[in-house]
């Protein structure tokens, strides 16, 4: 996973609470990071969406650490993609980045979760709404 294939980034604000006795980001904050990322992404993406109306759930998550990531670090943020569409379900890809002393990036964390439309008032899986799958493919140009 690289980089360059991101076209979605929020910046993070790391908080001292996000430490764990070693001085680093605890693992469990990388996921509070993720959903931060997907509503910012999902505002950005859809101009349709109304978290009211439409709906999904995690069905699986996960995450890879690759390098600590401390409170000095530097334009910390998480990028966000859309790799993968089913009838019901689509799928997120994550990178945790921040930049060091000599201007690189570098990577933290890479993730993915799959996630289940819903139909709100019921709580049933639904279809993805054609609109959202476009609002997506448009925004990702590359899916």
């Amino acid at each position: 996973m690289s980089i360059e294939n991101f076209k979605f980034f929020k910046p993070l604000e790391l908080r001292w609470n996000d430490l764990d006795p070693i001085g680093h980001v605890n693992n469990v904050f990388y996921f509070e990071y993720f959903q931060i990322g997907r509503a910012y992404y999902m505002l950005d993406v859809s101009k349709q969406w109304d978290w009211t109306k439409h709906m999904f759930v995690i069905a699986h998550i996960e995450c890879d650490y690759q390098k600590e990531l401390t409170l000095t670090a530097i334009n910390p943020k998480v990028g966000l993609r859309i790799t993968k569409f089913g009838t019901k379900s689509f799928e997120f890809e994550y990178i945790i980045t921040s930049t060091n002393r000599k201007g690189e990036n570098g990577i933290h964390a890479i993730g993915k979760s799959t996630h289940v439309m819903i139909e709100m008032q019921q709580g049933k899986s639904i279809e993805l709404p054609e609109w959202l799958v476009e609002d997506f493919k448009l925004y990702e140009a590359k899916i």
